[in-house]
Order: structure tokens, then sequence, then C-alpha cells
């Protein structure tokens, strides 16, 4: 039981990291690495029927990090699309050079 829910994790976990490398669309992005995060929770969770409560702990400080990335990246993301028009990262060069 915990080895599959290891292997699930670690596919969620590379299809994240995968979509981070892969798309420019900064709202698919911010959600692979939500993906990747669920990920970690799964296996802290799956790990947590061996070593007690403290994956149980874990999970919760990650889903608090994973509410506060969510609204501080969304609130990013509007502000980006605003005055870019789009959420493509490759809008984000011209920040750089300003």
């Amino acid at each position: 039981m915990i080895a599959e829910a290891l292997i699930v994790s670690a596919l969620l976990f590379a299809i994240g990291v995968i979509g981070v490398l892969t798309r420019r669309n900064a709202i698919i992005l911010f959600m692979c690495v939500e993906l990747m995060l669920n990920a970690v929770n799964l296996s802290f969770v799956a790990l947590a029927k061996l070593h007690g409560v403290a994956g149980h702990v874990f999970v919760i400080m990650v889903m608090t990090i994973a509410a506060a990335e969510a609204a501080v990246g969304l609130a990013i993301v509007i502000s980006v699309f605003r005055h870019f028009g789009s959420v493509d990262l490759s809008a984000l060069r011209l920040l750089r050079d300003g």
C-alpha cells in the first residue's frame, strides 16, 4: 500500500516538473507547482503510516504554504495580465530590461 502511494507520488511529481520546465503560461506553471506540492503531501501521508503523526503535521504545513503561494502567485498573474494583456512568461522579459 505504501509503495503504491509513493510510486503515484513520484509520477505526479515528475509530471509537475515536466510541466514547469516545458510550459510558458504562468497559470499552468502554478498548477504544476501545486501538483508537485500535492505529490509531496501524498508521500508524507503515506510515510506517516510508518512514522506516526509527524507526516500529517508536515502536510498541514505544506498546505498552508501552498495556499499562501497560490494567493500571492494569483495576484502577480493578475497584475501581469493587466499590464501586458497576456500571462505568457516570455512577456516578463520586458520587466528585466526596464
